[in-house]
């Protein structure tokens, strides 16, 4: 008791704010010839696992910076997951490679004690629990996700989850995770946007079910078997990427899951999406997206009220007749703002400076964490709103969307909140939706019916309605979703889409990081209380963000050209990483007497600015730019795409209340 007791100080204590502003690198451990491609601690966290290009794995005493053992794992190509088994007593590793294969190997005796060659392309990520002794998965290139048995009886593995039965064949699942808490849930990462969660258990007892019902090998064309029973699966995803996607595919901008992961309780799945930002996906409380992701026909019944919809009990945010998008109806009247308490009041007084200088993300910044002390104040939402859509970073329109319908739902006559929200909609080509929205506005708010801001946006919504390039089509009826494809290869099945209809939003988002060059580059949870999150990087650093702010407090060079890998220790401060470089690199709090970290990166707005121009760019430059070729006209312009500047704008949306 007294022991657990100390370990559950450690696990509180061990990550607090000085200690972050003090992590420095530690040691270098040398020993591989090729890039590490995966990083893994045991549970007790004195050993640590890497694979590398080398086709080797070495274990670590990390503690002690020593090379305890060091072996070919027989594998012939690019290792890219590492994994202790569970009750092993870590005498037994898991290893999975681009040669397809994976592999098990007795450390004891530095053998390979198994080899499974099941998959047909790449072994991207294995996954264990501790509840399923004998048992792990793997993810793979070739859309599937394997289950094996370790037991002396039956060495197999099967099918668990057949992905190209929803996506096609060129589907390929990148990434997978068992929730620590719960060893029946899985999550996994694919091609795609969409992260999806399933429930094992009721996968085997669905498949056992069909096995002793007497009439399960026989079935018409009509009476299809489903692969997965309803209910098993539910998928999430960042409400504007599905819309987002035809633009990206037209760029070559490539959209993948790289890495998942439970937060330590269980009540929360990290997301490193690739080509995009971080995301944090509540599953507790669960919220819709709040674009048009469904067919209007599923919000037609059940009122929106503050957000919350009677029907579902999950937040819309967005009120939907059949003939789509309104307000609340009538003229609105003032209704009295609870005043900020005094450093709140200065908080926000020197986010509205920090805009005013135009600097967006420390605006952003400080508005965040006005936010988190005082949740239910609308000016702030509003506030931040108007700084997202001035700084115009992947997502911001939407994450300003967001700020306007919780700004409009604590106070209903929030002037600016709804005209933002209209100018956002039309950002995000929901022009038809933009237009009724303004419309609501202009009835609400007659005297702002003709204020320069309105009738600039009028023009821009009227000149998209007009305009043969605009593609409003897709818009409707949940079409962006859909995507339907051209080709049987890359077909989307029906009950693919109506998973993907069903999904939910993101809680938290997180930026800064460049994440297009490498498809196994992780985000991960700092503290097992999950206070901070940590990313990989393309520009060779790591990013630090506060979990529940987001904003960014600490970035470290981690590598001569990109971090993949970043494992926190189970139950210290103490982060291990690794990248293109041959090298395993441990970090921790450095002593106050060690003034000079040569590995900070200072300007942390400059180097989250240059990343997001380097995921907008066009893929060539970025080769060039990798080559070590400088190219002109990719620093120039706003960071965050292609987004215009409105020309003219009135006091509606400009200035922050």
């Amino acid at each position: 008791v007294q022991e657990r007791g100390a370990l559950g100080f450690e696990r509180h204590y061990h990550i607090t704010d000085p200690f972050i502003r003090r992590l420095g690198l530690e040691a270098e451990l040398q020993g591989h010839s090729g890039c590490v491609n995966c990083l893994e601690w045991n549970e007790k966290g004195d050993l640590l696992a890497s694979g590398s290009d080398d086709q080797h794995t070495i274990v670590w005493d990390p503690l002690h910076h020593k090379k305890l053992l060091s072996m070919h794992t027989g594998h012939t190509a690019n290792i890219f997951s590492v994994k202790f088994l569970p009750h092993s007593g870590d005498r037994i590793l898991i290893t999975g490679a681009a040669d397809s294969k994976v592999h098990v190997h007795d450390l004891t005796v530095k053998e390979t004690i198994h080899m499974f060659g099941d998959h047909t392309n790449r072994v991207k990520r294995i996954a264990t629990a501790p509840m399923w002794p004998n048992t792990f998965w793997s993810a793979a290139e070739d859309g599937l996700i394997r289950q094996y048995d370790l037991r002396e009886n039956s060495k197999r593995s099967e099918v668990l989850i057949d992905l190209t039965e929803y996506c096609g064949q060129l589907v390929e699942a990148k990434c997978l995770t068992v929730n620590p808490q719960d060893n029946n849930y899985l999550a996994v990462g694919a091609s795609g946007p969409f992260v999806r969660l399933y429930d094992i258990r009721m996968i085997h007892n669905h498949r056992k079910s069909m096995k002793q019902s007497p009439s399960a090998g026989v079935h018409t064309f009509c009476d299809r078997q489903k692969p997965l029973p309803d209910g098993a699966a539910q998928y999430y995803v960042a409400g504007h990427l599905p819309v987002k996607l035809p633009d990206y595919n037209n760029r070559l901008r490539v959209l993948v899951a790289t890495y998942v992961t439970f937060s330590p309780d269980g009540t929360e799945l990290l997301v490193n999406m690739g080509g995009e930002q971080v995301y944090l996906f509540d599953l507790t409380y669960k919220q819709r997206p709040y674009t048009f992701l469904l067919p209007k026909k599923c919000h037609a019944s059940g009122e929106v009220q503050n957000g919350k919809t009677s029907t579902n009990g999950v937040s819309n945010g967005i009120h939907l007749h059949s003939n789509g998008f309104r307000l609340s109806e009538g003229r609105a009247h003032a209704s009295p703002q609870v005043e900020l308490p005094p450093y709140l009041e200065r908080l926000k007084q020197q986010a509205n400076e920090a805009f005013a200088c135009q600097l967006w993300t420390q605006a952003i910044q400080l508005y965040s964490k006005a936010v988190q002390k005082a949740p239910n104040n609308a000016m702030l939402y509003g506030n931040r709103a108007a700084a997202y859509m001035k700084r115009k970073w992947d997502g911001d329109h939407y994450d300003a969307l967001r700020d306007c319908l919780k700004a409009i739902s604590l106070n209903p006559c929030h002037l600016k909140a709804h005209f933002r929200l209209a100018r956002c909609l039309f950002e995000l080509k929901y022009v038809a939706e933009a237009l009724e929205c303004l419309d609501d506005f202009k009835g609400k708010f007659p005297e702002q019916a003709h204020s320069s801001a309105c009738d600039a946006l009028d023009r821009d919504i009227n000149a998209a309605l007009f305009s043969k390039s605009d593609n409003a089509e897709d818009k409707k009826g949940g079409g962006p979703i859909r995507l339907r494809a051209t080709g049987r290869k890359d077909s989307i099945s029906e009950d693919e889409m109506v998973l993907r209809e069903r999904s939910y939003d993101y809680k938290f988002r997180y930026c800064g990081h460049c994440n297009t060059t490498t498809d196994i580059k992780e985000a991960n949870f700092f503290g097992s209380n999950a206070q901070y999150i940590v990313s990989g990087s393309d520009d060779g650093s790591f990013f630090i963000w506060e979990k529940e702010t987001t904003n960014l407090v600490r970035v470290l060079q981690g590598d001569e050209s990109i971090v993949n890998c970043l494992q926190p220790h189970p139950s210290y401060c103490f982060l291990a990483t690794s990248g293109i470089d041959p090298v395993v690199r441990l970090w921790n709090p450095r002593p106050e007497s060690e003034t000079l970290n040569g590995r900070v990166v200072v300007d942390m707005e400059g180097a989250s600015q240059a990343n997001q121009r380097r995921m907008n760019a066009d893929p060539l430059e970025v080769m060039l730019l990798n080559m070590g070729y400088r190219i002109t006209g990719l620093t120039s312009g706003g960071a965050g795409g292609s987004d215009d500047e409105d020309s003219s704008e009135g006091q509606v949306q400009c200035r922050p209340s």
